[in-house]
């Protein structure tokens, strides 16, 4: 089998299954204030009472380090300096407030408190990183000087000079972010392979990701998103999880959207964890009103092509093994077929490595903000896109939409167009 890659940056026009209110609030993960954080809890190497001890105080360091910057530079007061404090806590659980909002059917309210709340993550982020960058090469300067026995003080002119340009550096690339997060590019993939039926001259297949459709991400940009699915003219639409993002309110519009969507084989689905998040139930209920057949530990036949699909580990929450379901799913297929496996996670089972063609994921968001994207490569192994694996690809998409932050930079949202074809 090989694999032609190209891209096309394409830009566009400007009874209830469910966790209990806490879990959820936390599994939702509302970090990315900490992509390594997030990062070891995908891989479920830390429990959920650690995960969210390591949330806040992780979150409330980022604060304290972000207004002792501001604090040095610009010699506030108390006052200012109890305000910052409650701030942070206020900002801190925001998240919270939003997800128990909208436990009792409230939309407004919390969609502003979460954009509010966002929107400060994402520039706490970007400042962190920056003031981070600049401590290093202070650090960098003053061992220098030092060596070289000469003085390094910084005045106090200097700090409050070089905390506006920090800030200023932060809020140009949050703007920027806003703009990259509508800018859906499609990437495109043919796959050849002689396990392909001859018959089936090519099968186009449109893969969506983590789109997220919730409180933020709402029917403009999925307009967008479905708007190079339709370019492309796909035979049939998947989804690899995370198609909504949290509590299912109002979400009328954008499924009805979603529905005229009509490839000729249709759409397919997998669980990703939001899915559990949101209330199993009503997830499914809404991906098969827009359409979509949702395939949980499932193999449905498209033109010759196997397609697995296989439940995201957050179901083992219900006691559900997805792991050992993947491994007899894939045996039962036969060595001739071409199979697709669909699978939220990019968590290769080295046991079913050579029992697929090509494994379709997601979930990392590529990081979605530098430089925060380089803890999922170290997290997962893998760097987004095709990854060629001892036999078969990996392929990991950046993800469609965005969570927590509005915002991306330096990890595009995309469309992956993939064309499954005959040939040696």
């Amino acid at each position: 089998m090989s694999v032609k890659r190209r891209r096309t940056y394409v830009t566009s026009s400007i009874g209830r299954t469910r966790y209990d209110a806490v879990d959820r609030i936390f599994y939702d993960a509302i970090i990315l204030d900490s992509a390594i954080l997030k990062g070891f809890f995908w891989s479920g190497a830390i429990s959920m009472t650690l995960f969210l001890a390591l949330y806040i105080s992780i979150y409330l360091l980022m604060h304290l380090y972000a207004f002792y910057h501001a604090f040095l530079s610009l010699q506030y007061g108390r006052k200012t300096i109890v305000f910052t404090a409650l701030f942070s806590v206020f900002m801190t659980a925001s998240p919270i407030i939003v997800r128990l909002a909208e436990e009792q059917g409230l939309e407004t309210g919390p969609r502003i408190l979460a954009y509010a709340g966002f929107t400060w993550m994402g520039i706490l982020l970007l400042f962190v990183a920056v003031a981070a960058f600049y401590d290093v090469c202070a650090m960098g300067k003053w061992l220098f000087l030092r060596l070289r026995k000469k003085p390094a003080q910084l005045t106090s002119q200097y700090r409050r000079r070089r905390f506006l340009v920090q800030l200023v550096i932060v809020l140009a690339v949050y703007c920027y972010g806003l703009f990259e997060a509508n800018q859906i590019r499609t990437v495109h993939i043919t796959l050849t392979s002689p396990k392909i039926p001859q018959n089936a001259a090519r099968l186009r297949v449109a893969m969506i990701s983590d789109v997220h459709l919730g409180l933020i991400v709402r029917e403009k940009r999925l307009e967008r998103i479905l708007a190079k699915v339709k370019e492309a003219e796909p035979d049939l639409l998947v989804s690899t999880g995370d198609l909504v993002d949290g509590q299912l309110n109002d979400l009328t519009r954008v499924g009805k959207m979603l529905e005229q969507v009509n490839p000729p084989y249709g759409k397919l689905a997998v669980t990703g964890n939001h899915e559990f998040y949101a209330g199993l139930a009503e997830s499914l209920d809404f991906a098969d009103k827009a359409g979509f057949m949702m395939l949980r530990n499932q193999v449905v036949n498209v033109s010759g092509i196997a397609f697995v699909g296989i439940d995201d580990q957050a179901s083992e929450r219900f006691g559900d093994k997805a792991e050992g379901k993947e491994l007899e799913l894939l045996r039962r297929q036969r060595r001739n077929t071409f199979t697709v496996l669909l699978k939220h996670r990019a968590v290769v089972n080295p046991e079913s490595v050579g029992l697929f063609d090509i494994q379709l994921s997601g979930h990392t968001h590529k990081g979605q903000i530098f430089p925060y994207n380089l803890f999922p490569w170290l997290l997962f192994h893998y760097p987004g896109g095709i990854n060629m694996l001892e036999y078969g690809y990996l392929y990991i998409s950046n993800g469609s939409g965005t969570w927590g932050p509005p915002i991306r930079f330096l990890a595009p949202p995309e469309v992956t167009i993939i064309d499954f074809v005959h040939g040696a």
